[in-house]
């Protein structure tokens, strides 16, 4: 695996159950985890803030406190999907 997080979401890859994405040809991505990249696209169109409260909101559904899915996913941006 390349990359050792998603550089969509941040997550770390090897938390992926499905160990990647797939690319538009099936093949494993080595960018992108499951939850963000499925057939060669991605799951969520949207601004990285849109992305971020997104996530935040499954984070916080899923258990976690509202400070640590801020913190979580507080440095997406710099993240290769969302970098200008």
């Amino acid at each position: 695996m390349k990359d050792k997080f998603c550089q969509s979401c941040g997550m770390p890859m090897k938390k992926d159950p499905q160990g990647g994405g797939t690319d538009a040809n099936a093949n494993k991505s080595e960018k992108y985890c499951s939850y963000c990249y499925q057939n060669g696209e991605f799951t969520f169109n949207g601004t990285v803030s849109e992305f971020q409260d997104f996530c935040k909101h499954k984070m916080t559904e899923q258990g976690h406190s509202k400070f640590m899915a801020w913190l979580l996913t507080r440095g997406m941006k710099r993240l290769e999907r969302w970098k200008k």
